[in-house]
């Protein structure tokens, strides 16, 4: 398509200090009068192009109007590049790796150079969540309100957003916006959002819309602080999960944990995943509770 190739012709030129006729039309695959034509196109919508003739001419920008390539170096072009690639691996596109090509347009070393870092932000989930942050990404963009069904420990209800922002935190994706039956900014987790669909009806952005507080107190805050004793094998859980500093090494060798978590499923699950390489100490009323559990689990696996 000719807008297609006018903007290619435009990111070759603001990448490039001078190039010729024919060096475009062999990059773009069409003739060199179809080049003049479209450096002419560009002239008309207002880009400052200039052409010279004779044995070191050829088409450029004015001088002035292109960024100074000195405001980006290599590192930083290798850091863009890298956090473009990343976000290829959840979209259900290649529109990034086709940016990153454009970025790196008479630099291709650049390009080539940052494959020491790969970064995936994909998940096991990935082949229902890039349809999802696919459909987001061009709701927000084209500010229109998208409907869905949420899955969360108090049930299954429907909501209606606008949404203002894609989220990755804490491993998952999440999508901030404003909740229509709420009449409130909400955070929701994509992987619990079923039968999404874009309404089509558009939104005007509020002019005073919060950024959303990410941190763990808010989202996740601790109401339950528990100490557990867990055997020296799931030391490595332990590192993982919460850190070198979560624990203290016993004399016997075993871990003394302390963290604090925001309900007791998310307690008591933790738990059963060690299975019996941990022993709940405090809150000691819970003790009783989390035998109960494992009961229920006996009387059903004992058949």
């Amino acid at each position: 398509m000719k807008i297609d190739r006018l903007i290619g012709i435009l990111v070759v030129l603001l990448q490039q200090e001078q190039v010729t006729a024919p060096y475009l039309a062999e990059k773009f695959e069409v003739s060199r009068r179809t080049i003049n034509r479209d450096v002419e196109a560009l002239c008309q919508a207002g880009i400052p192009i200039v052409t010279t003739q004779g044995q070191n001419g050829g088409i450029s920008i004015m001088e002035g109007y292109r960024m100074d390539k000195t405001l980006l170096t290599s590192s930083d072009m290798r850091a863009i590049l890298t956090g473009l690639r990343s976000l290829d691996s959840v979209s259900g596109t290649s529109r990034y790796q086709q940016l990153m090509e454009k970025l790196a347009v008479g630099n291709s070393n650049v390009l080539a150079s940052n494959n020491h870092i790969m970064i995936d932000l994909s998940s096991w989930y990935k082949s229902t969540l890039a349809p999802k942050i696919e459909l987001i990404q061009e709701a927000i963009e084209f500010r229109e309100i998208i409907s869905f069904t949420y899955n969360s420990p108090r049930g299954e209800t429907r909501r209606r957003i606008e949404p203002y922002q894609l989220v990755f935190k804490w491993t998952s994706w999440y999508v901030w916006g404003f909740c229509l039956d709420k009449d409130d900014f909400r955070l929701f987790k994509l992987n619990r959002l079923t039968r999404l669909t874009n309404t089509r009806e558009t939104y005007i952005p509020k002019d005073d819309a919060p950024q959303p507080d990410l941190s763990g107190e808010k989202i996740y805050p601790a109401t339950i602080t528990a100490e557990v004793m867990v055997a020296p094998e799931m030391k490595w859980r332990l590192i993982e999960e919460y850190g070198p500093e979560s624990f203290t090494e016993q004399e016997d060798g075993r871990l003394l944990f302390s963290f604090g978590f925001a309900d007791k499923d998310s307690l008591f699950g933790w738990i059963l995943s060690l299975r019996d390489k941990v022993e709940l100490l405090k809150p000691a009323e819970l003790r009783k509770e989390l035998m109960e559990t494992y009961e229920k689990l006996y009387c059903i696996y004992k058949q």
